[in-house]
This record gives structure tokens, C-alpha cells and sequence, in this order.
């Protein structure tokens, strides 16, 4: 029989788009499919959605109290019991073969990940490919942990992939579920960092769905600032020394862009938190030379003279604004 295949949907207020989930879920092509359904506390009407579709479809279906996506998706992990596992959130849609290609790819290149492209499909309909060209790229764990760190390939994500399910041992203890922003980039770094080989077809048949409201729309807060600081933090303060440089890099951008995005907020937002993370980067000083040399340009002026980071980053953001509109 066919390796089974766990997949793990968290659902929170997700009910006008779960049965379009599900339904994806139930077409796929590979013949030993688990789907597991994890409602975090919804308050919409999720819970009876569910249990409707439960009545007619094999879907296992797991009502908890709110704990955040984190400890919904560790959930569903601790009940799988597929030889690899999946993610797919409730409001997105995969295409019929997505894990049978997944699986094939990950058992001819002896992979423990293997991964793909996607779709992302924007309220008013727009659809963009994120890696859609076909290629099959192999890395061995420490260029996948860089690539993971660095943007490259490996997106943080973790919907667009499949793991084998013993990676996930011990990731419970590890995981911090405070963490509500870049999650996915600390449980990825986990699993990767355990795996010797991963396995990439840019194709795109994961169907990220944007809509008003969702994640990718939330205003800017505190958490929003501070979690992938955080997230890069700890994957700093427990990598091995053939992954230090990488990690403290993506730390130092990751501060570079907080700034800037703080920088844009409305003038008197925000105060605080732009001294925080001017005092992060400033601690960090002594490893600038990582950046690139206009990163590097950047971070100095943050640290020395922040008001000419302020003057001259918004006059840009405006003329790239300016360009857009044209």
C-alpha cells in the first residue's frame, strides 16, 4: 500500500471557505490520504461546518479552545499517523495531484522534504506563479537552512510542502506558541535542520488565496514587529556554527525592514518601538559587515544618524510609489 499522507488543516473563523478546502483535499490523486481538521476556538460557524462534513466525507475533526496556529498545527501532528505529513490552511485549495507529486519527487531524489511553487490568487482576481518553471532543484540540509534563512528557494512557508513525519519528533518541546508572526519560519527551521536532503519542483499547485481580512492584510502591531525578531533570535541563539553567519545575517535584515516599516508608519506611531529595535540593530554593530553594502549603508545610518534613514527612506518609498502608479 501507498505511503499515507497526514495532512493537518488548523481552522480558525474559516467557515465560508472550508468545504472548498476540503473538497481539494478529498480529490487528491494519491490513494492513502488522512486529513485532519484542527477548529482553534472558532467563534463563526466552523465548528458546525465541520462536523457536517465530517458526517459524509473521512475527515477527522478536532475541537480545542483558541491556542493559535502553532499548537492547533501540533495538534494535528501528535494525532497523524501518515508517514509524511502536510499543511494546507482553511481558507486556501490544492490541486488534485499536488501530493502524489510531492511524494514521487521525495522518494526519487531520497528526500525527507520535498516541495513546490505556488499560486497566489488576490481578491480581485489576479493570479501570480511563484516559481513556476519547472525545475527540480536538490539541497543537502545546510543549503537548504540558508536558502530558508536567506528568501532564496525555499520559502518559509509551510503549506507548500511535505515532511516526513519523523522529523516532526521532539518539535513540540521546541516550538514557542507565543509566537503569532513567522511561525512558519521557526517550525520549518526545525524540521529542515533534522532533515539531509530536500527536494524542490517549481511547479505551483498549492493555491494561496488572499482575501481582505486574512493574515497577509493585518495592520501593523506590536507582535507583527517584534515576532520575526524574536523567531530569527532563537534560530540564532540555537544554530550550529556552520549556520551562525546566515542566521545573524537574517537577523540583521530582519531589523532593516522593522525599522523601515516603522519608519513608514504615521509621524508619532510607533515611538517606542522604533527605539527598541534602533537599540537591536545597534547591538548587532560588530557583524554590519554580513550586509550587503547598502544594507550595510542603511543599518549605519539607523545607528548613527537616524533621522537621515528617515528623510531619505520615505523620499524613496514615495518615487517607488510614484513609479508604481504609472
Amino acid at each position: 500500500m501507498a505511503d499515507r499522507i497526514s495532512v493537518i488543516v488548523p481552522a480558525y473563523n474559516t467557515a465560508p471557505w472550508l468545504v472548498r478546502c476540503l473538497d481539494s483535499l478529498m480529490a487528491q490523486t494519491h490513494p492513502n490520504m488522512e486529513v485532519i481538521v484542527v477548529n482553534d476556538g472558532s467563534t463563526d460557524d466552523t465548528r458546525q461546518v465541520l462536523d457536517a462534513y465530517a458526517a459524509a466525507h473521512p475527515v477527522k475533526v478536532i475541537h480545542q479552545e483558541n491556542a493559535g496556529v502553532t499548537a492547533a498545527r501540533l495538534r494535528g501532528v501528535a494525532e497523524a499517523t501518515g508517514a509524511w505529513v502536510g499543511f494546507v490552511d482553511g481558507d486556501d485549495t490544492v490541486e488534485p495531484q499536488m501530493y502524489a507529486r510531492l511524494l514521487e519527487n521525495a522518494w526519487t531524489y531520497d528526500a525527507q522534504i520535498s516541495h513546490c511553487g505556488q499560486q497566489v490568487i488576490f481578491p480581485d482576481g489576479r493570479i501570480t506563479k511563484v516559481l513556476d518553471s519547472g525545475e527540480i532543484r536538490i539541497r543537502d540540509r545546510v543549503q537548504s537552512l540558508k536558502e530558508l534563512l536567506n528568501d532564496g528557494t525555499i520559502e518559509s512557508g509551510l503549506c507548500t510542502k511535505l515532511y516526513r513525519a519523523d522529523l516532526f519528533e521532539g518539535l513540540a518541546g521546541w516550538m514557542d506558541c507565543s509566537i503569532r508572526n513567522n511561525e512558519d519560519l521557526l517550525m520549518n527551521y526545525y524540521l529542515f535542520s533534522r532533515s539531509h536532503r530536500s527536494v524542490f519542483e517549481a511547479v505551483c499547485p498549492y493555491h494561496y488565496i488572499l482575501r481582505q481580512g486574512s493574515a497577509s492584510y493585518r495592520a501593523l502591531s506590536h507582535y507583527l514587529i517584534f515576532d520575526p525578531i524574536r523567531v530569527r533570535q532563537q534560530i540564532l541563539g540555537s544554530c550550529g556554527p556552520e549556520m551562525q553567519a546566515a542566521a545573524r545575517e537574517a537577523l540583521l535584515r530582519n531589523l532593516l525592514f522593522a525599522y523601515a516599516r516603522l519608519t513608514m508608519a504615521p509621524a508619532g506611531s510607533f515611538r517606542e518601538e522604533k527605539a527598541q529595535v534602533r537599540c537591536l540593530l545597534t547591538q548587532q554593530k560588530p557583524w554590519f559587515s554580513l550586509l550587503s553594502h547598502r544594507n550595510r549603508l542603511l543599518a549605519n545610518m539607523i545607528v548613527t544618524a537616524p533621522w537621515t534613514f528617515r528623510v531619505s527612506y520615505r523620499a524613496f518609498a514615495a518615487l517607488f510609489l510614484r513609479k508604481e502608479q504609472h
